[in-house]
């Protein structure tokens, strides 16, 4: 038992950077969905949203909750296993609900890159967090790195999605503007007129 403890303490900061870092970029993904629906030009609304937008806080949340489970005072890592298998079970079917969404909505049109980013990476992520729960309780030491792995690639993914859908919507609403202005007038300085 002792062995057991001596693991999970080590991994104590990572788990708490980690937990801290997707909890206060959950805050900052509600700030950006608020201004992607103040401005945004696209058609399709809420089914683009649970599609490309939503997942994000889904990652975040799933990367606090494992740091959680791993930062808890347990008694055995069969504990701490079924808790983070469990984890990675219900992230899979929730990937499986992004990926049908994604093929439904029509408010925008996925590139290579989205596919990549919001449907493989997550599937990715999310059955390395099952499979390494299912061997925690034997393989403990290699578990822990295939989850610290795993949870860090669902916070880069919601950074990047994130990063992806700001400046996304922001090119999309300068382009709409500058297409408002009428022929032969001048645009207001800044970025626009670049």
């Amino acid at each position: 038992m002792h062995e057991t403890v001596v693991s999970l303490q080590d991994w104590g900061n990572f788990y708490v950077v980690v937990g801290s870092s997707a909890a206060a970029l959950t805050g900052l993904q509600f700030v950006v969905l608020t201004l992607v629906a103040q401005i945004s030009p696209l058609g399709g609304g809420k089914e683009t949203i649970a599609a490309f937008g939503s997942p994000n806080v889904v990652h975040f949340c799933a990367a606090l909750l494992v740091a959680s489970i791993l930062s808890a005072p347990w008694h055995t890592m069969g504990q701490v296993g079924g808790l983070v298998l469990a984890c990675g079970v219900a992230g899979l079917g929730y990937s499986a609900a992004v990926l049908k969404r994604a093929l439904r909505q029509r408010g925008y049109r996925p590139v290579l890159e989205d596919w990549i980013w919001h449907t493989i990476l997550p599937t990715v992520a999310y059955a390395t967090i099952l499979v390494a729960g299912a061997a925690i309780g034997r393989h403990a030491h290699d578990a822990l790195f295939w989850v610290g792995g795993a949870e860090l690639l669902l916070v880069f993914i919601g950074i990047h999605n994130s990063w992806d859908t700001v400046t996304y919507v922001t090119l999309a609403h300068v382009e709409r503007s500058r297409a408002q202005i009428e022929p032969g007038q001048q645009p207001p300085p800044g970025p626009a007129s670049d």
